[in-house]
């Protein structure tokens, strides 16, 4: 009985399927004490036994309720511990309340059901062959017996076909209903897939009709105005021509996204060469003080955090250059062993912490939103005229 990954559907299904289980296992311990007390005679051999048996029965029924009740979660093996010790208890309860003249042999059928509910046939039929053998094995002790005679080796055999009958027909239900949960959800994310693309076609359009025509109408422009100054205005040439290819890049990015692709906005182990290339143009062109510590020099990272970082990082840069009115920029990035520590420090104006999500629009919550989409939690501290720091770690390990 291998278990998979489990997704949070998943878990809530076997939350419930736990709990009904639980409130059906209370009702059979509740009901075998009302029966015995209804007919005291199917305890006489064993009444001790019997006794503490059932109580006992009765207080695990209700711990295990408890248990899957006032829990979202229980371990992953509660399932197979909670059949096995089902079974045990059934087999004392037989045992103790008349060997196979019990009234409580169709108890057996309790983990048995629970089981195909649990594994299918899978569980089922190993469950029924278990109870068989020690239905069995009790009618051959004749000290679990009543003094009457045994029961028969027929009312046995057909006991025991029925008991297996119910593990075939209840497994099989089981399996059919799972695999025709699995068609269903499989057609439903195909269906979401498909809505998915459609509503990215129809932004496609849009923006094709919008942004995409403005920044091809922008490239035209700036190829227009580069081709019009003297050669002696070689940094304004250069600048132009690397707006252009920002232009450019811009355009690819967005055709890539509404294509559905994934490609990284980043080469691999570049992180630092491409904040270098940022911070440059920031220190040249706006006259910042810029400086970027980093320890060590190269770093070594995963692939996705590397591009989360990036992402981050640009939009902090953004907001700097945009609302801080700075003339200092300092980022300091720390690998660990176990995580990479990174502040993002200016001078500027600072900002009231209480209106900072809306005074920097969707900027922060994106850069809060990826680090905690990476494990990571991020702390900003700032205050008016005092200017900003945002720190964060993220760990590095899973």
């Amino acid at each position: 009985m291998a278990t998979t990954a489990s997704t949070p559907l998943d878990e809530s299904w076997f939350l419930e399927r736990e709990r009904a289980v639980a409130w059906l296992r209370l009702a059979f311990a509740v009901l075998a004490i009302a029966v015995i007390q209804l007919n005291p005679e199917r305890v006489a051999r064993f009444p001790l036994m019997s006794g503490l048996v059932l109580a006992a029965f009765l207080i695990y029924s209700v711990i295990a309720l408890v248990l899957v009740v006032r829990r979202n979660s229980v371990f992953s093996s509660f399932g197979a511990v909670a059949a096995g010790l089902d079974v045990v208890w059934i087999a004392l309860i037989v045992f103790s309340t008349g060997g196979t003249r019990t009234p409580f042999f169709f108890y057996y059928s309790f983990p048995v059901i629970t089981a195909s509910l649990r594994w299918g046939l899978k569980g089922s039929l190993p469950v029924a062959f278990i109870g068989v053998a020690i239905y069995v094995s009790i009618r051959l002790s004749l000290a679990a017996e009543s003094i009457d005679q045994p029961i028969g080796i027929d009312t046995i055999v057909v006991r025991s076909l029925y008991l297996v009958f119910l593990a075939g027909v209840f497994g099989y239900i089981s399996e059919f209903e799972k695999r025709q949960n699995q068609k269903l959800l499989a057609l439903s994310k195909t269906a979401a897939n498909v809505a998915v693309m459609q509503e990215r076609r129809r932004i496609m359009f849009d923006i094709d009709d919008g942004i995409l025509q403005s920044l091809a109408t922008l490239i035209l422009r700036l190829e227009s105005t580069r081709g019009r100054l003297p050669e002696s205005q070689s940094e304004a040439i250069q600048e132009l021509q690397a707006a252009e290819e920002l232009s450019r890049s811009t355009m690819k990015d967005i055709r890539a996204f509404l294509a559905g692709k994934t490609d990284h906005p980043i080469m691999s182990g570049t992180l630092i060469e491409r904040l270098q290339e940022e911070l440059r143009f920031i220190q040249e062109g706006l006259g910042l003080e810029v400086i970027l510590d980093c320890e060590p020099e190269n770093l070594n990272l995963p692939a996705e955090i590397e591009r989360e970082l990036y992402y981050v990082l640009r939009e902090g840069l953004t907001n700097i250059t945009r609302h801080s009115h700075a003339s200092r920029v300092q980022f300091r990035l720390n690998q660990l062993a176990s995580a990479i520590e990174v502040s993002l420090e200016d001078n500027g104006v600072g900002l009231d912490l209480r209106t900072a999500e809306n005074s920097r629009g969707l900027g922060l919550r994106s850069m809060k939103e990826r680090i905690e989409k990476l494990g990571g939690e991020l702390a900003l501290k700032s205050s008016p005229s005092s200017g900003t720091k945002v720190s964060f770690s993220v760990p590095l390990t899973t």
